[in-house]
């Protein structure tokens, strides 16, 4: 028997999971968000432009960004971590708001000089983003995966994937209240990219973390 039918076998053949765990995962990834919060705060500092107009509406984009994604993402981590749920998620879904604001770089690129693009997407914080977003993700991703264990997943894969997604959005949003870098293409390419990294590696390591 090859292993994909022993797995489709056992997840048509598995209890249903109790409600306790799914509220398990839900109290994780909200004391995630609270930890990659802190842990910015603690150690880097809010922005000190934070409460400004301008700073104000940016920090509203990269937030929505996020969120866009987190919600989904969080729903779909739920029906992963249970047997047999990954027929009911759709990745195209969670890849449209990365695409949205590929779009809106783009856009924004066509209209600004190409002297300017540099400046645009490559900003003064480039390199804090692209180490920060996965190093604060880390213990919200050890948190998700040990919540999402517990409910006996059968795609590790994607499992893994979506828990490193979740904690890359969640890290982030903590990560959104310390940065000025403000632009569109900068917005794209480090927010939306550090998370599909984190993404990358939760589906590297699903299979060794997740093994039930």
């Amino acid at each position: 028997m090859k292993t994909d039918d022993l797995i489709d076998m056992l997840g048509t053949n598995v209890e249903p999971v109790g409600k306790t765990a799914g509220r398990t995962l839900t109290l994780t990834i909200a004391g995630g968000a609270l930890i990659a919060g802190s842990v910015v705060l603690a150690t880097m500092g809010a922005r000190p432009d934070l409460l400004a107009s301008t700073s104000a509406l940016f920090l509203c984009l990269k937030i929505g960004l996020m969120l866009l994604v987190l919600v989904p993402a969080s729903i779909f981590l739920g029906r992963l971590a249970r047997p047999g749920g990954e027929k009911r998620v759709s990745l195209v879904l969670l890849a449209l708001p990365f695409v949205a604001v590929a779009g809106l770089a783009i856009a924004a690129l066509s209209i600004t000089p190409k002297s300017h693009w540099s400046a645009a997407i490559v900003d003064d914080e480039w390199l804090e983003c692209l180490i920060s977003i996965p190093v604060i993700a880390i213990v919200p991703f050890a948190a998700i995966i040990w919540a999402v264990r517990r409910m006996a997943p059968t795609d590790l894969v994607r499992a893994g994937a979506v828990s490193g997604l979740v904690a890359g959005c969640l890290s982030a949003l903590g990560y959104a209240l310390h940065c000025t870098g403000d632009s569109i293409p900068f917005i794209a390419i480090w927010y939306g990219g550090t998370v599909v990294l984190c993404t990358l590696a939760g589906a590297l390591l699903g299979p060794r973390l997740l093994r039930w």
